[in-house]
């Protein structure tokens, strides 16, 4: 019985022009032989040029002795994990509750805590939430209620401060979002305007800015010459593409703060 002898390496070569870039990776696993004659830079140099040419010139005018193969292989990687669809957030809104509160000096003028899963998040799908204010509250324990909402006077709204709270529930973490104190815009019968830069998850990176701003607003109305608050806006914005952030990418950004990577 006559043995079939495997192809020359010129024949291999001249098939290999004719394949793509992933069947000749696989091909070259066949045994020692086609692995030299489908590495050739003869073969990778016009499919690294073409794919991915920033690595080709490193070849060229760097390193001579890396293969073209091996500079597409580490493109090929490097375009794979940006394309990667980020994992799924740990947390959910529904376990996470809101908790804003106004102040002005020391005294808490406005309180509003929410779960998650009572928020009604833009439709769109950003992170972004609209609260209404009831003017008066009932104290916890207590069939007692107070105002809430009335800010004082125009010309006294550069004293307030302004904190927003996201707590992991069970009390597992906490993160403050703003604690923003004198900084807010105001516009007579509109609305108040608060915003503070957020800081980076320094559990996965060590940049000092994170290129997130909370934003807060407030929506009021006058009564007797008075601020009165009766809804409450927030979010988190990108100052890159000055957009709000998705609710996952925020609920991302939000767990390495109240479920860091290290515990």
């Amino acid at each position: 019985m006559a043995t079939v002898s495997p192809p020359p390496w010129q024949v291999l070569v001249l098939v290999s022009n004719h394949l793509d870039p992933k069947t000749l990776a696989k091909a070259s696993c066949v045994c020692k032989s086609w692995s030299i004659s489908m590495s050739s830079d003869q073969i990778w140099q016009p499919l690294c040029s073409t794919h991915y040419p920033s690595l080709s010139t490193l070849h060229t005018c760097y390193n001579p002795t890396v293969s073209y193969r091996r500079l597409y292989a580490l493109g090929h990687r490097a375009n794979n994990r940006r394309l990667k669809q980020p994992s799924k957030p740990r947390i959910s809104l529904n376990n996470i509750i809101f908790a804003l509160n106004i102040y002005k000096t020391t005294t808490r003028m406005v309180t509003l805590v929410k779960h998650g899963s009572q928020l009604s998040f833009d439709k769109k799908g950003v992170f972004r939430f609209d609260i209404d204010v009831e003017q008066w509250q009932r104290i916890p324990g207590s069939a007692t209620e107070v105002k809430n909402g009335d800010l004082g006077p125009f010309d006294t709204l550069g004293d307030l401060r302004v904190t927003w709270d996201v707590i992991l529930e069970g009390f597992k973490g906490v993160f403050n979002v703003m604690n923003c104190k004198g900084k807010g815009r105001f516009v007579l019968g509109l609305e108040g305007w608060f915003s503070e830069e957020l800081p980076p998850p320094g559990c996965c990176s060590s940049d000092t800015v994170s290129g997130l701003v909370a934003d807060l607003r407030l929506g009021l109305k006058v009564e007797d010459g008075r601020a009165v608050v009766e809804r409450m806006s927030a979010g988190v914005l990108s100052i890159v593409s000055w957009r709000y952030l998705f609710v996952e990418d925020a609920l991302r950004y939000l767990q390495h703060f109240l479920s860091p990577c290290d515990v």
